[in-house]
């Protein structure tokens, strides 16, 4: 990867690098104690332009390419896989505004996520459906100059630490599916909504919960694109996002066995350090070669997002593989430490408990292949053999 990169960028991937091992990694396991992330140091990532690099100039971003915003999230989550949620949701939701709100919106929301001052969330998924994006039930009624909104989201990342989340309500009828969805910008100080969180097994830096809107008067100027646009922005949006969390994954993975690298070459047993087994070694080499590549289909799909190319299929597929190679990987890097392993003092438990997390978020394992299908089968032949199965 480092062959192909631009001077500068290398340069930001360095940076990114040494700052994820100094401030980030140290912390790592302190934060799932305090469930919190600390403010300080994601304004101190701002600082450093590691939060929507591909943010555009004008609103205080980098105007940097994905590529560049991928390398910033893998940095960051090596030293910790939940700290990166920041940057991840950042260029996630700051490409939503900066398409799609207002000059004057985008103006006063973008300059704050960049800098770190303001976290968000993304308000998608509803307690009756997770994968089914479109049969919203959360409603947004007009009232005049305002929309009021009413309706839980549930499992939300973020959901009690955003400043402000994108909710994606219903605007048309029932029956209109995914074209009577709108998309919304609201803080999460507004009167009318609160939140919760949810007992997880992990990523309880991030946390996750639901939020709920109690008659929650948004201005009319806060909506995102035109009305009943807002399914098409949150598809896009996810193909890009996918393959940030295929990367987020990865790192976790890689961060596990550079530790189990160090630890066989330190172990002794029988007289030798363990790294002399190939029944040692072999597996860690497995991991080595299997993360490479989901990494590279990751550079891939965001290079192809680079140029205006299609990448829906690669996004499903980075989504689905990274978090499935990163379970693995790190199980085995748990299993080569031994009795040690099994300790709550080392990371590679909470690393296994964080990635399962993204096994399911943002869609599963049968819903990214079932949009690799699509892409290459078509549509239509994949709801005919689905309705015929």
């Amino acid at each position: 990867m480092a062959g192909v990169l631009s001077e500068d960028q290398s340069a930001f991937q360095e940076t990114a690098r040494r700052f994820a091992r100094e401030r980030i990694a140290p912390g790592y396991m302190a934060r799932e104690r305090e469930g919190r992330v600390d403010r300080a140091l994601v304004r101190e990532m701002g600082e450093l332009g590691l939060i929507g690099a591909d943010l555009p100039e004008r609103y205080g971003g980098l105007g940097e390419p994905s590529v560049t915003a991928g390398l910033a999230i893998e940095a960051v989550a090596h030293g910790d896989m939940n700290v990166a949620y920041v940057p991840l949701l950042a260029s996630l939701n700051g490409q939503i505004i900066a398409r799609h709100a207002s000059p004057e919106l985008a103006g006063h929301w973008i300059p704050r996520i960049v800098s770190g001052e303001a976290l968000f969330c993304i308000a998608l998924t509803e307690p009756r459906g997770g994968s089914d994006a479109a049969n919203l039930a959360l409603s947004a009624r007009r009232d005049g100059d305002s929309y009021v909104l009413n309706g839980e989201k549930s499992s939300i990342s973020m959901a009690d630490q955003a400043d402000a989340a994108v909710v994606f309500a219903r605007t048309g009828t029932p029956e209109s599916g995914a074209r009577g969805v709108s998309a919304f910008l609201v803080p999460m100080d507004t009167r009318g909504v609160t939140t919760t969180r949810f007992n997880d097994l992990g990523s309880h830096a991030i946390g996750r919960g639901s939020v709920f809107f109690d008659d929650a008067r948004v201005p009319a100027e806060n909506r995102l694109a035109e009305e009943g646009m807002g399914f098409v922005q949150v598809m896009q949006g996810f193909d890009y996002s996918r393959a940030l969390i295929g990367l987020q994954c990865c790192a976790a993975a890689q961060a596990s066995l550079d530790e189990s690298w160090a630890y066989v070459q330190e172990r002794q047993a029988f007289g030798a350090p363990l790294a002399r087994y190939q029944g040692v070694t072999f597996p860690l080499a497995e991991g080595e070669g299997l993360v490479a590549a989901v990494r590279q289909l990751c550079f891939h799909t965001l290079r192809l997002r680079d140029e205006g190319a299609p990448h829906t299929a690669e996004a499903a597929m980075c989504k689905w593989l990274g978090p499935k190679t990163a379970v693995d990987v790190i199980h085995q890097c748990l299993l080569t430490h031994g009795h040690y392993g099994w300790s709550l003092d080392l990371p590679h438990q909470q690393r296994l408990r964080d990635v399962m997390g993204l096994e399911i978020g943002d869609g599963t394992a049968q819903i990214m292949k079932l949009i690799v299908a699509r892409e290459r089968a078509g549509k239509a032949a994949v709801q005919y053999a689905t309705a015929h199965a």
